[in-house]
C-alpha cells in the first residue's frame, strides 16, 4: 500500500503524519530522531504493514512540514505531551504501541515511564532508558571499557549548546552524524528529506533546541524507570551510543547495524517488533 499523507492538530502547531498500513490496522506511532525525518520509516514500516499494523509516523515538532510549537516548548516533557496527544489525534486505542529511534526512543522512554501511558506497548531504538545503563558490579567492566570510548561520540552535545552555531553549519553538522553513526551506509536520500524539513534557520534553531532543552527541567521524565513493557534495539555498530551501554540495559543487538538500525537491517528490527507486539 502507497504512503498516506495528512495533517492533525495538536495545541501548540500542526503535525505531518506518513501512514502505512490498513486505516483500521492495529496503531503504531513511529517518532523520529535527530538530524532525521519521517521518512526514516520507509523501509521499516512496509514491513509492519504485511503483518496487518497500522504505522503513523508524525514528523516532529519543529521539522518541516510540521509546525514550529508556539510554546517554543521543546523538553522531553514536551516530547511525551506530544506522543501522548498523537494517541487521540490518530485514533489510537488500548492496544497502540509507541515506536521512537534516537530522540523518538528517548520520548518513547519517557512515556513508558508514565503510570498514565495510553500505549500498551514501547518500542526504543538507539537510545535505551537512562537510567537502565548504570552500571553493577557484574557490568562494571563493560561500562568502564565503553565509557572510555563514549566521549568522542559526544562531542555533538556541547556543540548544539553554543547558541548559533549548529544553526549556521547545520548541513555540515548533519552530514557528519550520519556519516560517523552509520559508518558505511549511503544517507544521500535521508538528508536530502532533511533539507526539505529543515529547510532554514529558524527550522535548524528548532530541531537543536532539543539538546539545549536538557538543562532545564523539562528533562526529569528521562530519567525515570520504565513502568511498562519495553523493547531496546540497538545496532552493533552504533557509533552514536555505545553498545556495550545498550547491553548494560538489556537492549538486543542488531547485527550489521549502525545508528539508524531501522534503515540499515529493517527486517531484522521487524522481526524483533513483531515478536515483541505477539
Amino acid at each position: 500500500m502507497d504512503v498516506r499523507r495528512h495533517q492533525v492538530q495538536l495545541p501548540t502547531h500542526a503535525v505531518e503524519v506518513l501512514e502505512w498500513g490498513p486505516p483500521r490496522g492495529r496503531l503504531v506511532v513511529a517518532l523520529h530522531g535527530f538530524p532525521d525525518t519521517a521518512w526514516t520509516w520507509r523501509r521499516l514500516a512496509p514491513l509492519l504493514e504485511a503483518t496487518g499494523l497500522r504505522v503513523a509516523a508524525p514528523f516532529l515538532r519543529g521539522y518541516a512540514p510540521s509546525g514550529i510549537p508556539v510554546d517554543g516548548d521543546y523538553s522531553v516533557r514536551a516530547l511525551a505531551g506530544d506522543a501522548v496527544a498523537l494517541h487521540r489525534a490518530l485514533g489510537g486505542d488500548a492496544t497502540s504501541v509507541l515506536l521512537g529511534h534516537d530522540w523518538g526512543a528517548i520520548t518513547t522512554n519517557a512515556v513508558a515511564a508514565d503510570p498514565g501511558s495510553p500505549y500498551e506497548r514501547h518500542i526504543a531504538l538507539a537510545v535505551p532508558p537512562l537510567s537502565s545503563m548504570n552500571p553493577t558490579r557484574d557490568t562494571l567492566g563493560t561500562w568502564a571499557a565503553a565509557m572510555l570510548r563514549q566521549p568522542r561520540h559526544s562531542w555533538y552535545l556541547a556543540y548544539n549548546q553554543v547558541p548559533g552555531l549548529a544553526e549556521r553549519r547545520f548541513a555540515w553538522l548533519s552530514e557528519r552524524l550520519w556519516r560517523s553513526w552509520s559508518p558505511g551506509y549511503d544517507a544521500q536520500e535521508d538528508l536530502a528529506h532533511l533539507r526539505t524539513s529543515v529547510p532554514d534557520r529558524a527550522h535548524a534553531r528548532a530541531v537543536v533546541s532539543y539538546y539545549r532543552a536538557l538543562l532545564g527541567r523539562g528533562v526529569r521524565p528521562a530519567l525515570a524507570d520504565p513502568v511498562h513493557p519495553l523493547l531496546v534495539l540497538h545496532g552493533a555498530d552504533d557509533r552514536c551510543l555505545e553498545a556495550g551501554l545498550a547491553r548494560i540495559a538489556g537492549a538486543t543487538i542488531i547485527a550489521g547495524a549502525g545508528h539508524f538500525l531501522q534503515l540499515e537491517q529493517p527486517d531484522a528490527v521487524a522481526r524483533e517488533v513483531v515478536s515483541f507486539l505477539a
